[in-house]
């Protein structure tokens, strides 16, 4: 399953940073962030919650870019 989820980042590298935060998170199969559009779009493993595994990659998100939103 594929989601698109609206972000709130504030620079480009920061941006790479989340993505790569996200592609390390228990349950993702894939992520991309696109700085310009303010979006990440997530590819989730086959059976895994998306509303469970997010929660985990916004953690992951904070520690790189403490303000960092991703809103759910």
């Amino acid at each position: 399953m594929k989601k698109t989820y609206k972000i709130e980042v504030d620079c480009a590298n920061c941006a790479n940073l989340m993505e790569e935060a996200a592609r390390k998170t228990a349950g993702v199969e894939s992520a991309t962030v696109n700085f310009m559009t303010q979006k990440m779009i997530v590819e989730f493993a086959e059976g895994q919650e998306p509303g469970t595994v997010m929660q985990e990659v916004l953690k992951a998100c904070k520690k790189v870019e403490s303000d960092c939103e991703i809103f759910l």
